[in-house]
């Protein structure tokens, strides 16, 4: 295993830098400072950074790093950490690396051998499910559901027996969209929090049951960035597995013990092991018989 001991500033680092996700006054002083001494800012969008380095008085030049140009814009970072430049990468909101491209960044940094330091902060998912009123511990953070409804389906199916609570992130023009796949495939009454624009000025908790989420979708103006969060099962939603009484018989057995039971005749008794096996009667009599033989 590679050991990763370094002071901060030392040249060659990747700093990821929590951001706001509303309220600016959820920045830290660390994270000013770092900002403040690193050699660029590399940004998902520019324009929103500016804002937050004009309000703090800010100074670092800006370059710009986002899904449309992971390599070029990788490539540039990597040849300032190859240079022993110092580098804070942003989101637009909260932490680098959780729903956006900030993570492929830090694995090329981490597999080149530079120094990758956290400097923590604001965090949409954790603000959400603390204030949520359901449980904290454990947790599972998915981000996104996929816009491919088969593929979307496919999440959903693998997520909604996890005990875990869930907690995912919806822009306001797939909020509706998102609550009815769920409630196709999760049962109505399991408890769900919307947590609506986190720490900004009009700031909501929306608690209730998928059902009743759904009706205030249906019935509303969706604005906002949104947080759900979803309960865990706690074993109502599973489908119920019912093990027949002849599971473990052979299949002459199960037609030997119907005999014995029902006192019918064999003929009866392999139509109704064929139909209860969901075999042919032609398969059951020929292994009954050929058993019994």
């Amino acid at each position: 295993m590679k050991s990763q001991k370094s002071a901060e500033l030392n040249g060659g680092k990747l700093f990821l830098v929590g951001t706001p996700i509303g309220n600016l006054e959820d920045i830290t002083f660390r994270a000013i400072r770092i900002l403040n001494e690193v050699d660029t800012i590399a940004a998902e969008d520019t324009r929103n950074t500016i804002k937050l380095c004009n309000h703090f008085e800010i100074k670092t030049p800006l370059i710009s790093y986002h899904e449309h140009n992971l390599e070029a814009g990788g490539e540039k970072i990597l040849t300032m950490l190859a240079n022993g430049q110092s580098v804070a990468l942003v989101s637009d909101a909260g932490m680098p690396c959780i729903s956006d491209p900030g993570a492929d960044i830090a694995s090329k940094a981490i597999k080149a051998g530079y120094d990758v330091v956290p400097v923590p902060g604001a965090n949409a998912a954790i603000s959400a499910l603390v204030a949520s009123g359901l449980t904290s511990q454990p947790f599972m953070f998915f981000g996104f559901l996929s816009r491919n409804k088969n593929e979307r389906r496919a999440q959903i199916e693998k997520l909604k027996n996890r005990e875990e609570t869930i907690l995912l992130y919806e822009a306001p023009h797939r909020l509706k969209e998102s609550l009815r796949a769920l409630s196709e495939q999760v049962e109505g009454t399991r408890k769900i929090v919307l947590a609506r624009e986190l720490t900004k000025r009009f700031e909501e908790f929306l608690r209730g049951t998928l059902e009743e989420a759904i009706n205030w979708v249906e019935s509303n103006n969706i604005r906002g960035e949104f947080c759900i969060v979803l309960e865990g099962n706690d074993g109502s939603d599973s489908e119920e597995v019912v093990i027949a009484w002849w599971d473990g018989l052979s299949v002459s057995e199960h037609v030997s013990e119907l005999i014995e039971r029902k006192g019918i005749r064999s003929k009866e008794a392999i139509r109704e092991v064929a139909s209860e096996r969901a075999m042919s009667r032609r398969d059951v009599y020929r292994v009954f018989h050929v058993e019994k033989d």
